[in-house]
């Protein structure tokens, strides 16, 4: 079995803006299958023109309306919910 078989999916919860230096970081972190779960201030990458978004990136639907963001069609919009249900369904999660 190659290392590239071995490496499972990882949800990559990530909660700083995009200046952030750990943002920058996760974002070279992720894999082919990974999911990205934006939440607290790390939901105001969807208004960054600079920051290319994987296309497995979901956002807190709470977070983006605490910061005016709502309904922004950049990525798909979740619950609190729905987050606990990806971590279920994730082998691991790396919290950013």
């Amino acid at each position: 079995m190659t290392q590239e078989q071995t490496i499972q999916p990882t949800l990559h919860i990530l909660n700083k803006s995009p200046g952030h230096p750990r943002f920058v970081t996760c974002l070279a972190a992720l894999h082919e299958g990974d999911t990205l779960a934006l939440a607290e201030n790390g939901v105001l990458a969807v208004t960054d023109s600079t920051t290319s978004l994987p296309r497995n990136c979901v956002a807190i639907g709470a977070d983006l309306e605490a910061r005016g963001l709502a309904g922004n069609p950049k990525v798909q919009i979740i619950s609190y919910g729905e987050l606990v249900r990806l971590t279920a369904e994730h082998l691991r999660t790396v919290s950013w």
